[in-house]
């Protein structure tokens, strides 16, 4: 029997290499969509993660004829009414780096105090078969605070921004092992488990 994969809807290479790191304990090879470069970017057209989550992974299913898993995840800020949210990756502009993303969220809590900058990192995962129908979804979320300077260079994204309170350090400091059990997709993934369990059967006489 052919060991189980699937294809993570994504190109972010810091993401691919987090999420082949969760899935390892079960046996599931993640194929980056850059093996893929015929297949199409997906149209982010959801206003909730998990309609995105649902969109990236039925069309990359589609696309690429493999299973496939989305994860969809982002910064809820409270002081500003649940921005940057589905747009997080993209806050300051389509082409926005991480740095611009950071910044403009630096920006848009001037002057409000750390005990009001309460954030939570949110992560709805979505797998879908190769006919692109969605086969499991689930949420994961982990409460933090935005603090005023970016520290660490661990991650990725919001994550220098990040601080995880009873760590008292941010996800840019924390060590990919502590982040791969408390963070948001650590915790969707943990959901997502007794979801994955009946499908890897699926997957591995689907796999060439």
């Amino acid at each position: 029997m052919n060991m189980p994969r699937i294809v993570l809807a994504s190109r972010n290479v810091k993401k691919t290499i987090e999420i082949a790191r969760l899935l390892a304990p079960v046996g599931v090879e993640v194929l980056s969509l850059d093996q893929f470069p015929d297949a199409p970017p997906v149209e982010e057209t959801g206003t909730t993660f998990a309609e995105n989550a649902a969109l990236k992974a039925g069309q990359t299913a589609l696309a690429t004829g493999e299973w496939a898993l989305a994860d969809d995840s982002g910064l809820i800020v409270d002081a500003l009414n649940g921005e940057p949210g589905v747009y997080s990756a993209r806050y300051a502009g389509e082409d926005a780096s991480d740095a611009d993303n950071n910044t403009k969220l630096l920006e848009a809590l001037t002057g409000v105090p750390s005990e009001k900058r309460t954030a939570r990192f949110v992560c709805h995962l979505a797998i879908a078969d190769p006919t692109g129908a969605i086969r499991a979804s689930v949420e994961g979320a982990c409460r933090g605070q935005i603090i005023e300077d970016d520290r660490g260079s661990h991650g990725f994204g919001y994550d220098p921004l990040f601080l995880v309170r009873e760590y008292h350090r941010t996800f840019g400091q924390l060590s990919l092992h502590v982040k791969s059990q408390i963070s948001h997709r650590a915790r969707a993934f943990h959901q997502l488990m007794p979801n994955l369990q009946p499908l890897l059967h699926e997957m591995s006489t689907s796999a060439p």
